[in-house]
């Protein structure tokens, strides 16, 4: 089999993928892939708190770099959480095993009134100075990611004080009283700019928004609500870097969603990612998707998925990725496998492995 070229180096090849060009290969990264399938990563949590962990530099430099030396992965995404802003802006967090929990939600108008636009640097500088310590260790030639979550998702959580299928009381509020969510969602995008520009700065190559719940809205309700708030982050970051957007449940959204201004859109695995560029076009590079269930199955057809997915897209502006966070029972031979399929295979030899061998 043909092997991975090293003319290019892993920052460039990202690059190159964020802007749509073809690729000798395609760069891979896994979300969550700083987590509890590592056994090094358990033996921090085992002496650290999540939070703690997220808020020692030294300790989110650690547990960033464990994937890289373990995996070899082609890009390295900070330690933190997508609810860090949300306490930055005034709301307690509590963050443990069993979930987060936001005891005091924001369920009125003077909630919303209450929360605050922060200094990154000042009330969240632990996570660019992460960044920074990450860029210096690993030099110029590895990118490293910066992210934060999309205003809906956060809302999500802000409102509801924890994941709750459905979100009702969200929904509920969001009906009741759309121009205070309005107000919400503008005020989260207002924090969140220079939460990201402040990541960018300390040398993110790239910045993922994570709108997880997206799914759970109609198209119309998308469109009125969520879109507008991402468009507001993507334009207010002003192109400084690629913007990742990654979507959860949300086929019905793509017509909306492909408009967001991302120059990546980062897909889970129900889309499948051929028909996605016949739909949109090579201007937009796509993410992903390998189910991450995937990498719960034997090497055979962890290898066969992977390949599939690679060929789907024929190397045009693809980073390959899952199609959501790695799940902590994943055995970390499998996990190693998914990267080492993605990463040594030439294009033209991006066949399934039935036809390979």
């Amino acid at each position: 089999m043909t092997t991975r070229a090293d003319a290019i180096n892993r920052k460039d090849l990202f690059l190159r993928a964020c802007r749509g060009e073809s690729l000798p290969h395609a760069p891979v990264w896994m979300m969550r892939q700083a987590g509890r399938y590592l056994p090094e990563y358990r033996e921090i949590r085992a002496k650290h708190a999540f939070l703690e962990v997220c808020k020692n530099p030294q300790l989110a430099v650690e547990v960033s770099l464990q994937p890289f030396r373990r995996l070899g992965v082609d890009a390295i995404i900070v330690f933190s959480d997508i609810l860090i802003p949300a306490e930055a802006m005034g709301l307690h967090l509590e963050l443990g095993d069993a979930g987060p929990n936001l005891p005091n939600p924001v369920r009125s108008k003077s909630d919303v009134d209450k929360l605050k636009l922060f200094d990154p640097e000042t009330e969240t500088g632990f996570l660019p100075e992460a960044i920074r310590r990450i860029v210096k260790s690993v030099g110029s030639e590895v990118p490293v990611l910066g992210f934060a979550a999309a205003p809906w998702t956060l809302a999500c959580y802000m409102v509801e004080g924890k994941t709750k299928e459905g979100f009702a009381t969200v929904k509920s509020f969001l009906y009741h009283e759309p121009k205070t969510f309005h107000e919400l969602l503008h005020r989260i995008a207002q924090a969140t700019i220079p939460y990201l520009k402040a990541q960018i700065a300390a040398g993110a190559s790239a910045v993922q928004l994570f709108d997880t719940w997206c799914g759970e809205l109609s198209l119309q309700d998308y469109r009125e609500f969520a879109l507008p708030a991402v468009q507001e982050i993507i334009s207010g970051i002003g192109g400084s870097v690629p913007v990742i957007y990654y979507t959860k449940a949300s086929q019905h959204l793509l017509p909306a969603f492909a408009n967001s201004g991302a120059n990546v859109l980062s897909l889970d695995w129900r889309l499948d990612l051929a028909e996605v560029r016949k739909t949109l076009g090579p201007k937009i590079a796509l993410q992903g998707n390998v189910d991450p269930a995937i990498l719960l199955g034997p090497p055979e057809t962890i290898r066969d998925v992977t390949l599939t997915t690679v060929n789907s897209l024929a190397g045009q502006g693809h980073i390959l990725n899952l199609g959501h966070g790695i799940l902590q029972n994943t055995p970390v031979e499998n996990a190693k496998l998914f990267v080492e399929t993605g990463q040594g295979v030439l294009l033209q030899d991006a066949r399934p492995a039935a036809q390979a061998r």
